[in-house]
């Protein structure tokens, strides 16, 4: 495993007093981050939940921000953009979009977790524009060109 990568973090004044986001295990992928108000999501809503915190992600990173799986499998609260991001100039308070997909309203407590954050490495692409691309097997197959789910036995 490589050394963390700091990011510099800004509690903003509603943030006070809630956990800063962090790993609930040593091999988590995501940072638990939680919620700085109460609101509750009635069904087909969605809303941007404020966590308290404003960040600055170091140049070349982004944060991904993902659902937790347990909200999106008992309740069906999950994030519409997933992954959403947050990228490393932008200087904001960090609000998670989360949509209820349940058939009950989902109230949302200040310091309930609400999705997780995923520090990843970003790569810039250009474009090269070309007369013609290489052939490959596939080819222009698009959507389920590959086969559905029938052929996996």
């Amino acid at each position: 495993m490589s050394d963390p990568v700091a990011v510099q973090v800004k509690r903003l004044p509603h943030g006070e007093g809630l956990e800063l986001p962090r790993y609930a295990t040593s091999g988590a992928a995501g940072m638990d981050i939680v919620s700085a108000e109460d609101v509750t999501l009635a069904p087909g809503a969605r809303h941007p939940v404020a966590t308290g915190l404003a960040v600055a992600i170091p140049h070349g990173y982004e944060i991904q921000v993902r659902p937790r799986s347990g909200l999106a499998l008992k309740h069906g609260i999950t994030v519409p953009n997933t992954p959403g991001t947050i990228d490393s100039d932008y200087r904001g308070e960090l609000k998670v979009i989360l949509i209820n997909h349940g058939s009950e309203p989902f109230p949302i407590s200040r310091g309930d977790r609400v999705a997780q954050l995923v520090l990843a490495p970003v790569v810039q692409g250009s474009w090269v524009e070309v007369d013609e691309l290489d052939d490959t097997e596939r080819g222009a197959g698009g959507f389920g060109s590959t086969g559905g789910h029938e052929k996996l036995g």
